[in-house]
């Protein structure tokens, strides 16, 4: 039950940022981190481990890499 609690928060503090005036690669970056924490999340449960050491760690590679995607889209990287 905690755990869900956790996930929800989480969620819920990603649903209110506001997105509106932030550049492609801040876009990028903010959709791939709660994605790759989403990703990291899941498969830490399915392995047993660290539900939240997945989130912190998807959650950075996921925002890393969606930073370098929107980079890219914006053409200055």
């Amino acid at each position: 039950m905690k755990k869900s609690a956790t996930a929800l928060a989480i969620a819920a503090l990603f649903l209110t940022t506001g997105c509106t005036n932030l550049s492609k690669t801040e876009q990028g970056a903010l959709s791939g981190g709660a994605i790759g924490a989403g990703v990291g999340a899941a498969a830490t449960a399915i392995a047993g481990s660290s539900i939240a050491a997945g989130m912190i760690v998807g959650g950075a590679v996921g925002a890393a890499a969606g930073a370098y995607s929107g980079c890219k889209k914006e053409g200055n990287c």
